[in-house]
C-alpha cells in the first residue's frame, strides 16, 4: 500500500553505473546544434563535447559511446582511422575534462564513407575482408588516441577476431571490445542516420545486418563474437528485441548491453511532446524493461535525464 514498501520489494533496478550515453562529435568550435529528429541530443564540437562530458560525469555518468562526423568523406572512409581525426581529438578532450569517464568508440565506416555504407564497396556490394582490415585499423587508431573500449557496429563477418588480433599486436592486449553482435536491419535507426549523416546513398544494409524475423541466427551471431574475443555483446535495438536479450541471458554469463536506439528515443519524445504519455515515467519504464530482460548495460540517449531523475 505504501511507496516505501513497494520500493523495498522492487525486483529490478536500473543503476546509474549501467547507463551509457551516445555522443556525436563534429568539426568546428562552439558548435551545439540540436538534431531535429532527436530533441535534446546535439552535434557537439570538441570544445563543447568536453564541457558536456564534464557536466554529465558530475551527474554520475560513467561512460559515453562516441561517434564522429568528419569534415570530409571518401570511398574508403579514411576519416575513421585518421589518428588526428575528429574521434581522436574528441577522446583527448573528454579525457582531459573528465578523466574518470569511460570513453567507448564506435567502430564503423558508414559515417566516413561518401556512399554511406559500412564498408568498402566493390561492384555494388560490400567487400567483407577489405572492410575488416580497415575496421581493425580504426580500432587501433582509437586505442592509440586513448579510448577505453572499442565497439564495432558494422556487422561484418569475423571482424571481432581481426580487431582482437590487431589490438594485441599493437600493444593493446587489455583493451576490451563491446561488439554490436546482434544488430538487426531495423526501421528504428532513422533519426540516428540523420544525426550521423550515414544514410546509404544506394541500397540498404540487409546484406549484413540481421533479419528481424531470425532469432536463432541472432543468438548464433552473438555467441560467435564471444568466441572471437568480444568482452561484451550487444542487442540493437533494445525494446523490439527484448526476447533476444532474454535468450542470450539464458545462454551466456558474458555481459550484455542493449541499445535503446534513436527511433525508440524519438517515439517517446514525440508522444510526450503531444501530451500522449508521461515522458519520465515512459523513460523509467522502458529502461526497467530492458534491464528486466537481462541487459547489464543500457546505451540510451535518455542517460542524462535518467541520471538527473536519480538524484
Amino acid at each position: 500500500m505504501t511507496p516505501v514498501l513497494r520500493d523495498m520489494v522492487q525486483e529490478t533496478r536500473v543503476h546509474p553505473n549501467q547507463l551509457i550515453l551516445p555522443m556525436f562529435a563534429v568539426e568546428g568550435t562552439k558548435v551545439r546544434e540540436e538534431i531535429p529528429s532527436m530533441p535534446g541530443v546535439f552535434h557537439l564540437s570538441v570544445d563543447q563535447i568536453a564541457l558536456e562530458a564534464r557536466a554529465l560525469a558530475d551527474l554520475g555518468l560513467k561512460a559515453v559511446l562516441l561517434f564522429g562526423l568528419p569534415a570530409k568523406k571518401d570511398e574508403v572512409g579514411s576519416g575513421a582511422y585518421d589518428e588526428k581525426g575528429i574521434v581522436a581529438r574528441a577522446i583527448a578532450a573528454i579525457k582531459q575534462a573528465a578523466p574518470a569517464l569511460c570513453v567507448i568508440t564506435d567502430i564503423c565506416l558508414c559515417g566516413y564513407t561518401s556512399h554511406g555504407h559500412c564498408g568498402i564497396v566493390k561492384d555494388g556490394h560490400i567487400a567483407n575482408d577489405p572492410t575488416v582490415e580497415l575496421l581493425a585499423k580504426t580500432a587501433v587508431a582509437h586505442a592509440r588516441a586513448g579510448a577505453d573500449m572499442v565497439a564495432p557496429s558494422d556487422m561484418m563477418d569475423l571482424r571481432i577476431g581481426a580487431i582482437r588480433r590487431a589490438l594485441d599486436e599493437t600493444g593493446f592486449p587489455d583493451l576490451p571490445i563491446m561488439s554490436y553482435s546482434t544488430k538487426f536491419a531495423s526501421s528504428f535507426y532513422g533519426p540516428f542516420r540523420d544525426a550521423a549523416h550515414s544514410t546509404p546513398a544506394f541500397g540498404d544494409r540487409r546484406s549484413h545486418q540481421l533479419d528481424p524475423a531470425n532469432a536463432r541466427e541472432a543468438i548464433a551471431e552473438s555467441l560467435q563474437d564471444l568466441a572471437e574475443g568480444a568482452d561484451i555483446i550487444m542487442v540493437k535495438p533494445a525494446l523490439p528485441y527484448l526476447d533476444i536479450v532474454r535468450r542470450l541471458r539464458e545462454q551466456t554469463n558474458a555481459p550484455i548491453a542493449a541499445y535503446q536506439v534513436s527511433g525508440e528515443y524519438a517515439m517517446i519524445k514525440a508522444a510526450a511532446a503531444r501530451g500522449w504519455l508521461d515522458e519520465q515515467r515512459a523513460i523509467d519504464e522502458s529502461l526497467t524493461a530492458i534491464k528486466r530482460a537481462g541487459a547489464d548495460l543500457i546505451i540510451t540517449y535518455f542517460a542524462g535525464q535518467a541520471l538527473a531523475n536519480c538524484r
